[in-house]
């Protein structure tokens, strides 16, 4: 409980003290009334009213999609505290043509900054780098830390997947796994790859292997059937790992039409339903990322960028992972009930 609540506290400072800049930024630019205006370069964007920056964001999750609607509140809630205009777009399934399409209207539309998720850098990246060449500053979030300095982009807001998948394979392991399934929910999106790899080598490491069950989020019922033909073609199978909610809900909905309570589970991300059952015992862990501070973050550095030129040193800002368990799953629950965790 220490390190979750650690983390906690070292992220809400982090989040302080952005906006604590911002509004000193702001109250110390002159008004025309008592001082001259400072020249212009290029080296830095030109003061604007508050009111007048205008953010873009291009996710690849839908605003209707539980862990993406806790992103969403996160760049509502962001856009009311700084005072700015953000405007948040994602394609109507996972789609990364329709994506790039979207990431290539909003370049098109010069908006002062642009945040995006990388789930396929070969497939985004020429729109991203566009971006980058039109002088928009970009920050990534949620997926792609592995590639967002070599596109250019000035941070990313997230977790590194494969450590991720790897720190919850060695919790797996010390509970005793030793044949898991990782259930992959959204297969060509590279973030869960690394996800599912990581998981794997941790997994190795103790003699244990891992299955990919590739399952379609859109599909619930279909989903839990493939889960459940998976296990029941291998009865040798101990462990399973979902990556994330959607994934989750027809894992244990197919453990409970199989009565296999032996099975130990796991998920990424946080929903109600998932810190149910983690404080009920019927999954070990959760792997918190807290994507509301990777829809909040973004829109706090890019004003502080167009106000006051001001970047974080780290190419990756942090948000996860941690860890959700039976002891402090209580928590979060109404905090993730009220669409914030």
């Amino acid at each position: 409980m220490k390190r979750f609540s650690s983390k906690m506290y070292a992220l809400g400072l982090v989040a302080a003290m952005l906006i604590g800049m911002v509004i000193a930024a702001c109250a110390g630019q002159p008004s025309a009334s008592t001082a001259e205006p400072a020249a212009e370069t290029e080296a830095a964007p030109a003061a604007q009213d508050m009111r007048d920056i205008r953010i873009v964001v291009v996710s690849h999750g839908q605003a209707s999609d539980p862990f993406w609607s806790v992103v969403k509140n996160g760049v509502d809630q962001a856009a009311e505290d700084m005072r700015v205009t953000v405007e948040y777009q994602a394609p109507q399934t996972f789609d990364m043509v329709a994506m790039s399409q979207l990431i290539d209207a909003a370049v098109a539309s010069n908006p002062d900054g642009l945040v995006v998720s990388i789930p396929d850098a070969s497939a985004l990246g020429d729109s991203i780098r566009a971006a980058v060449d039109a002088g928009i500053p970009v920050i990534s979030m949620n997926s792609g830390s592995d590639v967002a300095k070599e596109l250019g982009i000035l941070n990313h807001v997230g977790q590194t997947e494969y450590e991720a998948g790897f720190g919850g394979g060695e919790r797996m392991a010390a509970a005793g796994a030793t044949k898991a399934l990782c259930v992959n929910q959204e297969v060509g999106n590279v973030a869960l790859d690394l996800r599912c790899q990581g998981f794997a080598d941790a997994m190795a490491e103790s003699g244990g292997t891992v299955e990919v069950v590739a399952v379609d989020l859109a599909d619930p019922v279909d989903s839990q059937q493939r889960i459940a033909a998976a296990v029941t073609a291998n009865e040798d199978v101990d462990s399973i790992l979902a990556l994330g909610p959607t994934g989750a809900a027809p894992t244990l909905a197919a453990m409970d039409e199989l009565g296999r309570d032996d099975i130990l589970l796991a998920t990424f991300d946080l929903s109600p339903e998932v810190l149910d059952a983690v404080e009920e015992g019927r999954m070990l862990f959760a792997i918190d990322q807290q994507q509301y501070l990777q829809g909040y973050l973004p829109i706090v550095m890019l004003t502080l960028y167009n106000t006051n030129l001001n970047t974080v040193a780290n190419d990756v800002i942090m948000t996860g992972p941690g860890f959700v368990v039976g002891d402090n799953a209580a928590q979060v629950k109404d905090l993730a009930a009220a669409g914030t965790r």
